[in-house]
């Protein structure tokens, strides 16, 4: 399917940076991304793809969150088209923190300390894209992000920026598993 291809491609460019460098306290946090520019094609995939994350059958999203959860991540749609992702981070994960990668164990990533944040580049294989973006940490409870995404879907190059927001929620992860 199309348009939920590009949606995790999104998901994947939101979610596969590394946050070395900084310590983050230990916790639920929760990081907001929306994409902030991108074709007129790719916008109404994208918001395409959002109406049918939204009507999905029950068992087919229970299908995709139980997915995420055995890599300590809960997702749920945002408001004006983003995606919303919760993850937990234990004590030792805080203190040389991985923000969450929506496609464990498919992106290379690197990161270059800047004052007061790191330059990052990516290339995931599952679904294709790279990207090249700036984290600033605000202290150790928040966070800002701006990536340029390239992926292609079904053979189509695909180009945007996805701005993201990442903020400390609660000490307590519930029943929210360490992100993995």
């Amino acid at each position: 399917m199309h348009t939920s291809r590009l949606l995790a491609v999104v998901i994947s460019a939101a979610c596969a940076q590394a946050a070395h460098g900084a310590a983050l306290k230990p916790g639920l946090w929760e990081m907001t991304s929306k994409v902030a520019s991108a074709t007129p094609e790719t916008m109404q995939a994208l918001a395409l793809a959002q109406q049918q994350m939204a009507t999905l059958p029950a068992e087919q999203r229970r299908a995709i969150d139980q997915m995420l959860a055995r890599h300590g991540v809960t997702m749920q749609l945002a408001e004006g088209g983003g995606v919303k992702v919760n993850f937990c981070l234990t004590k030792e994960q805080a203190a040389n923190p991985r923000l969450p990668s929506g496609q464990p164990g498919q992106c290379d990533t690197t990161q270059t300390p800047v004052p007061g944040g790191l330059n990052i580049t990516f290339k995931c294989n599952k679904p294709p894209s790279s990207g090249k973006g700036q984290v600033i940490f605000e202290g150790d409870s928040g966070y800002s992000m701006r990536m340029d995404v390239d992926s292609t879907v079904q053979g189509q190059a695909q180009q945007m920026t996805v701005e993201s927001a990442g903020r400390w929620v609660t000490a307590d992860c519930g029943s929210t598993l360490p992100v993995q």
